[in-house]
């Protein structure tokens, strides 16, 4: 039998632990060859706290892991036997495996996340915004360009009668 991806139910908040624990018991059993990778899919998110960049790790899909396995009986047994694994997503007979189109779909998102973390920037063009940080502390504008890429926002703002850009960090402006 070829291996094929399944998704997996585990308790929300848990699914570190719960990918050991099979990681672990799969490795005791002497069934590494059936069941060669488990995954917990995230993507790192840059944000700013205390003026500070910080890269943090968020779940693709809270809640479930992708396991990528030969599923035989024993295997079977051993992924229904560990703690924390509530079932496997699809019909309830027979577990459902994943297309290849949706797994490659979850690996090429992987790939391109550990290469460029994302900004997570809520703001949009005609967005309109109050300055919360800098020279311009307490302007109105609105949001004229976001680059994602910088982090950055162009606001324009009205002063002295003038209508005038100013690029800010993302952070800076929140949206009123």
């Amino acid at each position: 039998m070829a291996k094929e991806w399944y998704v997996l139910r585990v308790a929300s908040g848990r699914e570190e632990s719960v990918k050991e624990s099979l990681l672990k018991k799969v490795q005791l059993a002497g069934l590494s060859e059936l069941v060669p990778t488990v995954l917990v899919p995230t993507e790192r998110v840059s944000e700013i706290k205390g003026g500070k960049k910080r890269f943090k790790e968020r779940k693709l899909y809270p809640g479930y892991i992708i396991v990528e396995m030969d599923l035989t009986d024993d295997v079977w047994y051993l992924i229904k036997d560990t703690s924390g694994i509530g079932d496997f997503v699809g019909s309830f007979q027979k577990p459902t495996p994943l297309s290849p189109q949706e797994v490659e779909k979850i690996l090429n998102t992987l790939k391109t996340k550990d290469e460029t973390p994302e900004v997570k920037i809520d703001l949009e063009s005609g967005d309109r915004v109050k300055i919360k940080e800098g020279p311009f502390e307490n302007f109105d504008g609105s949001v004229d360009e976001v680059f994602r890429a910088k982090g950055q926002v162009r606001v324009i703002v009205t002063i002295f009668g003038r209508a005038t850009p100013v690029d800010l960090e993302y952070w800076q402006v929140e949206k009123i």
